[in-house]
């Protein structure tokens, strides 16, 4: 009973945060998974099946605001889904201990980047929307999928900012984009891969889903009606901590 009350809290703390922040529940619930034992293969095969219900629950709140457009709808299923499949089919090929060190170094970098980037995402401006930009948008897009079936961490913050800095959406609309397509899309698909091709740790898995339902609702809820200065703080510091933890 107390490790099924663990597990829920971890992921309602993890979900919120991730859905106020337009990305990072694996940066919380992966390695607090990992530190209570799972193998790495595992441990990122239950999160995905769990960060599912993270998208379920914030796709609830931001479709009653009516933020997402249909192209943007297309390009991240079209760009992103086949890169989640090609991650993570390789990634149970890595060694748990490599897995990790990656896991850190990208979460490192991540914090890093927020508190370089003070004023990112404050304003929109739509660029790159035809031709050559929109096909490099793309493919950046399927490099972020790679990574999101992979290693996962943060991924969903990857995509809020490409598409705030190449494609000039504001911080709530790209929230949006990445809590219901990353979250419940390219989550769905990877957790698909790796239920196949891996091993999931089932009894942890109920817990794990009310927690991200929960969070993911109420983390969009406050998103929308707060805005993001003080989470992005809170997002630098837990990515930093973590990365390092990862790291040691």
């Amino acid at each position: 009973m107390i490790e099924q009350i663990l597990l829920f809290l971890i992921a309602l703390v993890a979900n919120l945060f991730s859905a106020f922040a337009g990305g990072g529940a694996g940066l919380v619930q992966l390695p607090a998974l990992l530190f209570l034992g799972l193998p790495f293969p595992i441990a990122l095969a239950t999160h995905k099946v769990a960060s599912v219900a993270l998208g379920l629950g914030a796709t609830v709140r931001h479709l009653r605001e009516k933020h997402l457009e249909a192209r943007f709808v297309v390009l991240l299923l079209v760009a992103g889904l086949p890169g989640v499949v090609l991650g993570a089919s390789l990634i149970l090929n890595i060694p748990d201990r490599v897995a990790e060190i990656a896991l850190g170094l990208l979460t490192l970098s991540l914090g890093l980047y927020s508190f370089l980037k003070k004023d990112l995402g404050l304003h929109a401006a739509l660029r790159n929307q035809s031709g050559w930009g929109l096909l490099l948008g793309a493919v950046v897009l399927f490099a972020i999928g790679v990574l999101n079936g992979s290693l996962t961490s943060g991924t969903g913050l990857f995509v809020t900012l490409w598409l705030v800095r190449w494609f000039g959406l504001d911080y709530k609309q790209a929230v949006a984009y990445t809590l219901v397509l990353v979250g419940l899309f390219w989550n769905g698909s990877g957790a698909l891969t790796l239920g196949l091709l891996g091993e999931i740790r089932w009894d942890w898995i109920p817990p794990l889903i009310v927690g991200s339902l929960i969070g993911g609702y109420l983390g969009a809820h406050f998103a929308i009606a707060k805005g993001s200065v003080w989470i992005k703080r809170g997002y630098e510091v837990v990515t930093v901590a973590v990365g390092l933890a990862l790291l040691l």
